[in-house]
């Protein structure tokens, strides 16, 4: 069996030589530069890992950091730093914004279990194999076939109180289930929706999967709230409101049972008019969630001015509170200034107990993640609240 690779930059040979050591116990092929320049003349994008080190003579980390962004690396970026905790959080976050793959960082000096388990709850499909697995974007003439053949399809994830009541909702998610990949996660074809005008028309694919699947759940004795993602192109529809009313009045659901979640980023586009279309989907009764909170550069602004009934805690913050200070401000924040105005709080990434145990001291409303359930289909969503209620 193949096994992952790791690379790691560190001009300490000792320190480069102790993460290896950890790294080969914890099943990794280990290679180690102290040399930063000479890891960009060399490195052949074939890393499932890389550990960097920030402070480091010559070219240091934050330029590897620019490096790494500059060849779309998709590796798995680990930082570490014997240098101020600020600087190693600011380069954490810089990682982010340029979309690197950015797993977790470690303060020197750090202990073996510290790395040791930082490295064995990685997710890695080796790049040696995946050649095998890798399936490139369907084109947009495939993607228009799907919209009019019924391709995509709709999972759900459950979102769980966190308090004593147990509160049952879930978010609409799409897939496509391509007739030769089979099914694709929304990675592989929302960007080609945006690019070519296709998102609007697979906004309302969803939402009409949504509402039938609401209905059929309602048979089914299964009160619930379904949340759907609106893209920003929907939202700019002035007879919106109009059209939704309609919709749910076709299915026979009331507007309170949907959640419509709306990014910051499509707010930004065209601020008037979507806070028109918003405060009238509100009267009308649908509830309104703001998506992505803390990410976008304008969040208080769109707190105050747009009708929301829920924020929706970005996983970037989440999923760092455990071991990131400022993270879990950030997060007890947004919960306080949530409830003073009145508004539900989900947050979002939760993937381990401890996590979900200081959200619930912190009395976040709702979490989703991997800790509680994956997006499933459909028709298991009902035997899943079942379950899950008892316990």
């Amino acid at each position: 069996m193949s096994q992952p690779r790791l690379i790691v930059i560190d001009d300490e040979p000792g320190m480069a030589d102790f993460v290896r050591d950890v790294a080969v116990r914890a099943g990794f092929d280990v290679e180690q530069f102290h040399n930063a320049g000479l890891f960009m003349e060399q490195y052949s994008k074939r890393a499932d890992v890389i550990v960097l080190d920030l402070m480091m003579p010559g070219v240091d980390g934050i330029e590897v950091i620019r490096f790494l962004t500059g060849i779309d690396c998709d590796s798995l970026l680990i930082l570490i730093s014997g240098f101020d905790p600020g600087v190693l959080h600011s380069a954490q976050k810089l990682a982010t914004e340029q979309r690197l793959n950015f797993v977790g960082s470690l303060s020197k000096p750090f202990r073996y279990e510290e790395l040791h388990h930082l490295l064995s709850g990685l997710s890695i499909t080796p790049k040696s194999l995946a050649h095998q697995i890798y399936i490139d974007p369907p084109s947009v003439d495939e993607l228009r076939e799907a919209l009019v053949n019924d391709e995509l399809v709709v999972y759900y994830q459950p979102k769980v109180g966190l308090s004593k009541s147990f509160i049952m909702t879930v978010e609409a998610l799409v897939r496509w289930q391509h007739p030769t990949h089979g099914l694709l996660g929304p990675d592989l074809f929302i960007a080609t929706a945006e690019q070519h005008g296709l998102i609007d028309e697979l906004t309302w694919v969803v939402l009409k999967h949504a509402m039938a699947q609401h209905r059929f759940w309602r048979d089914q004795g299964l009160t619930i709230q379904v949340s759907v993602n609106m893209s920003a192109s929907t939202l700019k529809e002035l007879d919106l409101p109009e059209h939704m009313g309609n919709l749910v009045q076709e299915y026979g659901l009331e507007p309170s049972q949907m959640i419509l979640e709306v990014t910051e980023t499509a707010l930004m586009q065209e601020l008037t008019r979507s806070l028109d279309i918003l405060t009238r989907l509100r009267m009308k009764g649908f509830y309104l969630s703001i998506d992505d909170f803390g990410t976008g550069y304008s969040s208080l602004v769109q707190l105050h001015r747009a009708p929301f009934s829920e924020i929706k805690i970005d996983r970037s913050f989440v999923m760092e509170m455990e071991n990131d200070p400022e993270a879990a401000t950030i997060v007890e924040t947004i919960i306080l200034l949530g409830h003073r105005l009145n508004m539900k709080i989900v947050a979002e990434g939760v993937e381990t107990d401890k996590c979900r145990k200081k959200l619930a001291r912190l009395e976040c409303d709702q979490a989703q993640g991997y800790l509680f359930a994956r997006p499933m289909p459909g028709n298991e969503v009902v035997a899943w609240f079942s379950k899950h209620r008892k316990t």
